[in-house]
């Protein structure tokens, strides 16, 4: 009777190394997806909860992918692996940026900071606003958002001087990004889960 045998992963929690070495070693790892290098250590991805995480991220990738689906010159994506500094190989839950912003490689991974990031922090939340926070602004993402969902509450923030600064919604509860004219988010909507509320919005936005 054969038996399998166990192949250890090229990469485990907490293992220390520069983003070179890191991506190397995550194409060992096969199909596992969601590994992150932050701050030069390597992250391994949890188990993910539908209330907490998927569906937020879906409902964060909607609203970006409608507003790229109505404006050619940009792209949008779920999780995908960006490069940014030596240290840091993170995948964001969702990303926008412009097709003069020189992301793409010709391999089709995302090099340097999209301009816009959205994490959804339930399980991540510390990294989110912690190593991650540190390392989108010292590389130099324009537009941050965390969706921190047992808060019920979403941060967005803006890159000032190369500091993140804190924007609050106007008195209608929208948060206008200042990158992308047009892409507008309702806090309480998006929080309450009204997606069609939230896309009527980018609807307004274009009247």
């Amino acid at each position: 009777m054969s038996t399998a045998t166990l192949v250890p992963l090229a990469l485990k929690n907490g293992d220390r190394m520069d983003r070179e070495e890191f991506h190397r070693r995550y194409l060992e790892c096969g199909d596992i997806q969601g590994i992150e290098l932050i701050e030069g250590v390597v992250y391994m991805p949890m188990p993910i909860s539908f209330t907490n995480h998927a569906e937020p991220q879906h409902f964060a990738q909607m609203w970006i992918g409608t507003y790229a689906l109505r404006n050619p010159a940009v792209r949008a994506s779920g999780p995908a692996s960006v490069f940014l500094d030596n240290r840091n190989q993170p995948e964001p839950d969702a990303i926008l940026f412009s097709l003069d912003h020189g992301n793409l490689r010709r391999d089709g991974y995302v090099e340097g900071a999209p301009q816009l990031v959205v994490e959804v922090a339930h399980s991540s939340r510390n990294r989110d606003l912690g190593g991650k926070y540190t390392s989108y602004e010292r590389n130099g993402v324009l537009e941050y958002i965390v969706w921190r969902v047992e808060q019920h509450a979403i941060d967005w923030f803006q890159l000032r001087d190369g500091r993140f600064e804190r924007r609050e919604p106007d008195e209608n509860g929208i948060i206008e990004s200042e990158v992308f004219p047009g892409l507008r988010l309702n806090v309480d909507l998006m929080l309450d889960g009204d997606l069609a509320g939230v896309l009527a919005e980018l609807d307004s936005s274009r009247a």
